[in-house]
């Protein structure tokens, strides 16, 4: 090997390969920084790309989430004051039948016909307030139902369908001005509000099936998203234990590239030795 004051072949090695155990000792530092073993294209473009299209299934499936939660919100919201109307259904019935009795007085049928339209009064309220993120299913203002993201790529919806049980309607057939002030009226109302609570109790079935299979399928979602999620970390998050491990090598190979480049660089002054006077 040549010896020479301008070339220093060793030194050159030296730093050649302290500067690879540099760049893996940085490829490992940002592994541990990161938690990730692909934290971008240059690390593994193909595993970044399949990664970052999971990623995006991921995203969309949260926004399915956020509608199917809402659906059910206001589906259970619906359910709640579906019961609490069944309930009044029931104490309406009580009194129409209570009023078709030919023998109470003026003052007790008056009575009975105050806390009806009172009952009728409260129902309305229900229906009215029976609302969750502005939507009601209960009344006509979303009829015939609502639609609800079901997939990723938003081209398929669950339907929350409309149980409208507002007054004189298809389900509620009794007025909403019925009234107890005769006997006729109150057969006519006894009629209409067993009709109708018949009625209400099968919108109740509908509405609670629609709102069981909207839960079902955001528990599905929920567990697709994890699946997908570990998915992604199968992909892309970093062993730490292994890339421990790692560091600790580098770490000492980096040191003895010092120590070896510092020899490499000694070598020279052997020259020095050779022109020394005898």
């Amino acid at each position: 090997m040549t010896i020479s004051v301008h070339t220093n072949t060793s030194a050159l090695a030296a730093l050649q390969q302290l500067n690879k155990t540099n760049v893996q000792l940085d490829n490992v530092q940002t592994r541990i920084n990161t938690g990730l073993k692909v934290s971008g294209a240059k690390d593994n473009a193909a595993v970044f790309a399949v990664a970052q299209s999971l990623r995006s299934d991921i995203g969309a499936y949260s926004a399915v989430g956020t509608s199917l939660d809402r659906a059910a919100s206001i589906g259970n919201v619906g359910l709640a004051a579906g019961e609490s109307i069944s309930d009044l259904l029931i104490e309406l019935r009580a009194k129409a039948t209570a009023a078709t009795e030919t023998s109470i007085d003026t003052f007790t049928r008056k009575a009975f016909d105050s806390d009806f339209k009172a009952i009728i009064s409260q129902i309305s309220t229900i229906l009215a307030n029976a609302e969750f993120d502005g939507a009601n299913i209960l009344d006509s203002s979303n009829s015939p139902g609502i639609g609800f993201l079901a997939d990723a790529d938003g081209t398929r919806t669950l339907t929350l369908k409309t149980q409208n049980l507002s007054f004189g309607g298809s389900i509620i057939t009794l007025s909403a001005s019925a009234s107890l002030g005769t006997v006729t009226l109150a057969k006519a109302a006894v009629t209409a509000v067993k009709a109708s609570l018949d009625n209400v109790n099968q919108a109740l079935a509908n509405l609670g099936s629609d709102v069981k299979k909207l839960e079902a399928h955001s528990i599905f979602v929920s567990k697709l998203t994890d699946s997908l999620t570990v998915g992604v970390g199968n992909l892309v998050d970093a062993d730490l234990a292994v890339e421990s491990a790692k560091l600790q090598a580098l770490q000492v190979q980096q040191q003895l590239g010092v120590q070896a480049l510092g020899i490499a660089n000694s070598r020279p002054q052997i020259i020095l030795s050779l022109f020394q006077g005898g």
